[in-house]
């Protein structure tokens, strides 16, 4: 169990205010500084928005939804994990939705939507009440991943609004799904010889 000092979600959210209020700072005194921050095409013209796309937020409404799904989600996902592995979790599963987004669409994208889905995806799946239904139903894991595809894409579609990364909801919903059924949050136990 972490300590407040030390959660990982907190710290999450403490970076994505850092560099929201950096973006607000840099509009002020130099104009838009969305380029800076935001994943576009190509993807290797500034290879740190791949990260800072994850933290950075277009709005305070866009900073604000986010904030309230990795916090209601996140503080207890962390219990079960390492903060290292939350921390990788979050990014990774961030800027892999981020990049499906933008070279799928040819359009930009910033906000932590992605991994914030990652995140709910895992909490679904990687429960004890989901793992125990899982595995006493005979359904192949070829057709879990078909139910799973099926519900990332009802739920992201029920999720879009006009300026939606709504295949970056998609790609992190699915992530956590196939991740919380594979528990890879869970750190490996120790075996004692």
């Amino acid at each position: 169990m972490t300590s407040v000092s030390r959660s990982p979600t907190l710290e999450v959210l403490a970076l994505c205010l850092f560099v929201f209020l950096a973006q607000q700072l840099g509009a002020l005194v130099f104009g838009s500084v969305t380029p800076l921050v935001a994943l576009a095409p190509p993807l290797d013209r500034f290879a740190w928005t791949l990260l800072t796309s994850v933290y950075a937020h277009a709005t305070v409404g866009h900073l604000l939804g986010n904030a309230l799904v990795i916090g209601l989600i996140g503080l207890p996902l962390e219990r079960v994990t390492t903060r290292l592995r939350y921390h990788a979790y979050f990014l990774g599963t961030g800027a892999l939705s981020g990049v499906v987004q933008t070279l799928v669409t040819g359009t930009a994208v910033l906000g932590a939507s992605g991994a914030a889905f990652a995140l709910l995806g895992y909490a679904l799946s990687g429960n004890r009440l989901a793992g125990g239904l899982l595995d006493r139903l005979p359904i192949p894991p070829r057709w879990q991943l078909v139910g799973f595809g099926l519900l990332a894409g009802a739920i992201a579609v029920w999720t879009y609004a006009p300026g939606v990364a709504l295949l970056g909801h998609f790609t992190g919903l699915f992530i956590g799904l196939v991740a919380g059924r594979l528990h890879l949050l869970r750190p490996r136990r120790k075996h004692n010889p």
